[in-house]
């Protein structure tokens, strides 16, 4: 059975940052691109990043770009997600996902793409 767990959410203020982690299991974590997306309630869930199984290709969506990083330590089995110049409308639940197979497209800013998914973890900003 696959789970993703995800860990690191919380209060933080405007221009501060925060990193997420996610640790999958039931999976072979390497052949799996990962990613996140999150979404605010009344809207729908937003494609964030993503990070292919070996870490060298990595996709951003439009609205975190140059300030989120996303990676991957797979000795770990873990995925990260580096949030900077954090703003108030970055406030959401974020979701862990996985991806059957390493390789990223830009389709993956679909979250039909994805295969698994975590429970979320809340990030609120405060102006």
């Amino acid at each position: 059975q696959v789970q993703l767990v995800e860990s690191g959410g919380g209060l933080v203020q405007a221009g501060g940052s925060l990193r997420l982690s996610c640790a999958p299991s039931g999976l072979t974590f390497g052949y799996w691109t990962m990613g996140w997306f999150r979404q605010v309630p009344g809207k729908e869930r937003e494609f964030v990043a993503a990070v292919s199984g070996s870490g060298s290709t990595k996709y951003y969506g439009d609205s975190v770009k140059g300030r989120f990083t996303i990676s991957r330590d797979n000795a770990a089995n873990t995925v990260y997600l580096q949030m900077s110049s954090l703003k108030p409308e970055d406030t959401a639940n974020y979701y862990c996902t996985a991806k059957a197979g390493p390789g990223v497209t830009p389709r993956v800013i679909g979250s039909n793409e994805w295969n698994y998914w975590g429970q979320g973890t809340q990030v609120t900003v405060s102006s």
